[in-house]
């Protein structure tokens, strides 16, 4: 479970858990998964299941996928991903900001 608790640190821990709403998080040996809301188009092309499994390369596969009942349909994969990568992706594909922006004031 270290490389679960590890995964879940790089992409911001609680931050991440609020700015997301992810839930019901899987951990294993070299990988986590977790829910994303699902309902009312909350995620770009209803994404709401992600895995994100740690390689022998010691990069990171992510896989997006959206469950509705029984079914699973992958949406989308990204391999050879950095940790530091991580959170773009995560945008990228399901268009959750997963920062702040920056505030100016004029």
């Amino acid at each position: 479970m270290t490389v679960a608790k590890t995964i879940l640190e790089q992409l911001g821990n609680g931050r991440f858990i609020a700015m997301t709403g992810a839930k019901n998080f899987i951990g294993s040996e070299n990988s986590l998964s977790f829910s994303l809301p699902g309902a009312g188009g909350f995620c770009k092309n209803g994404i709401n299941r992600v895995r994100i499994e740690l390689m022998p390369s010691d990069t990171y596969r992510i896989s997006f996928a959206r469950i509705r009942g029984a079914k699973l349909t992958p949406i989308a994969q990204h391999d050879d991903i950095y940790f530091d990568q991580l959170n773009d992706i995560i945008t990228m594909e399901t268009g959750l900001a997963l920062r702040l922006g920056k505030v100016v004031f004029a």
